[in-house]
């Protein structure tokens, strides 16, 4: 099997946006990680590792997704790790970078008219750093290459 990619997400459309890129990891051992429960059939033959849903305002779930997070990327070792964020996102690049993984964020095409707060505190940890959006690119990133989804 090919290089170890973890795809993380949190639900709604951050998943769906997740998933509708999942085509390009096609020979990949993908593994989904996210706050959607039910989901298991949607991405077989793909590992699916649950994890609890945090808010910004809820201080003690982040730091439980964050534990959650960090020990499945150690116990994982992915090559690659990928978000479309939110919250488990930004944790999965800042911990995946830590353990030598390679690291793309996409900001989620909802975000029109200004970045994500994930999305904006990711980018030091992001070896790839996109937005969807032409008009919201910088020369220092994140970067606009073309249409995403």
């Amino acid at each position: 099997m090919g290089q170890k990619i973890l795809l993380v997400s949190s639900h709604g459309g951050h998943w769906v946006q997740l998933r509708k890129m999942s085509s390009a990891f096609t020979g990949m051992d993908v593994h989904y990680m996210t706050t959607t429960n039910g989901v298991k059939d949607e991405i077989y033959p793909a590992q699916l590792h649950l994890i609890p849903d945090a808010h910004l305002d809820e201080k003690f779930s982040l730091i439980l997704l964050s534990l959650k997070i960090f020990f499945t990327i150690l116990r994982l070792r992915p090559d690659v790790v990928m978000s479309t964020g939110a919250a488990p996102g930004y944790f999965a690049l800042v911990f995946g970078k830590l353990l030598g993984a390679k690291t793309i964020w996409v900001d989620s095409v909802a975000n029109v008219e200004k970045l994500s707060v994930s999305g904006k505190k990711v980018k030091r940890f992001a070896d790839l750093w996109l937005t969807q959006w032409k008009h919201l690119a910088k020369p220092g990133g994140p970067f606009y290459k073309g249409g995403v989804l």
